[in-house]
């Protein structure tokens, strides 16, 4: 950031710690204890950008994930036009699922389209048999799980059980307010 930037006001926003996903499998398994299962779900969300690099680089990604008879993905835009990367394990492997999250966020990253994260989910299932999700937020570098329920309304009890599970597995966002309704995330 230059002396300008600084008189101005204006920061540099902060990088995103791309390897806080590895954490996950951590605390999936703390979550397994509970009677939680992983679907085999994830997604990357961003914004996207205009251009044919970014085109080009989804594409790519698309191609890198799916190598070998890997996972599915697919690309979906949601209702307020935010660009989502699924995948899909037949294995509900976490550990091979974040691996490809994370291919997904440095391929990104890498192509010079780090600022445009938002979030990655890993999907899983609760005991009663709701869906619940782990979100990463790359700005802030944190966890937090969102379980949706009908009428865009949320299950507050469920998540507040989950952040008391995973709190000493990853870094869990203690501001509830940065704890932000994905209404449509895909898995969910």
């Amino acid at each position: 950031m230059g002396l300008f930037d600084s008189i101005l006001g204006r920061s540099k926003p902060p990088e995103a710690d791309l390897d806080a996903l590895f954490a996950v499998p951590q605390a999936a398994l703390s979550l397994g204890i509970e009677g939680f299962t992983p679907t085999g779900v994830g997604a990357v969300c961003y914004r996207p950008t205009e251009g044919g690099a970014f085109s080009d680089t989804e594409a790519q990604i698309k191609q890198l994930v799916a190598t070998g008879g890997g996972p599915t993905i697919e690309g979906t835009t949601d209702r307020f036009g935010f660009r989502w990367l699924i995948v899909t394990r037949t294995d509900a492997d976490v550990s091979g699922l974040v691996t490809d999250l994370h291919a997904i966020n440095s391929s990104l990253a890498d192509a010079g389209f780090g600022s445009a994260l938002l979030c990655s989910t890993v999907v899983f299932t609760a005991p009663t048999k709701k869906r619940m999700a782990l979100v990463y937020l790359y700005k802030r570098g944190t966890f937090y799980p969102f379980a949706p329920e009908t009428d865009e309304r949320r299950d507050n009890p469920l998540e507040l059980q989950v952040r008391g599970l995973i709190a000493n597995d990853v870094a869990v966002e203690s501001d509830l307010s940065r704890w932000l309704a994905i209404w449509g995330a895909p898995g969910l």
